[in-house]
């Protein structure tokens, strides 16, 4: 059985992992550019996946979290139809304030 640091490092990774990839796609719109970036992201993973040393780990991690911050986007890719997009909430049905009325 998993120890509960283990377990929770291992959720932080995976959390890094992820917050990588989505970062990634702020800079590279076009799938198949961003691919290859991805390749790249999974690679230092896995580079990285046989440490062992605590102080290396944690120098590892403190980077990557270094870098996501470095390499923010200043304007990230929001989805259209997502909160935030050009599309939210557009073309709602119109406000009905009779109590009798059905909303579907």
């Amino acid at each position: 059985m998993s120890s509960p640091v283990s377990v929770a490092h291992r959720l932080h990774v995976q959390s890094l992992y992820k917050r990588s990839l989505k970062l990634s796609l702020d800079w590279y719109i076009q799938r198949d550019l961003w691919r290859q970036k991805a390749l790249a992201i999974r690679a230092q993973f896995e580079q990285n996946k046989a440490l062992t040393n605590p102080k290396e780990i944690q120098a590892v991690v403190q980077n990557a979290e270094k870098e996501l911050q470095e390499w923010a986007h200043p304007d990230p890719y929001k989805f259209p139809m997502g909160p935030e997009g050009t599309k939210w909430e557009r073309n709602l049905p119109p406000i009905v304030n009779d109590p009798s009325a059905h909303h579907h």
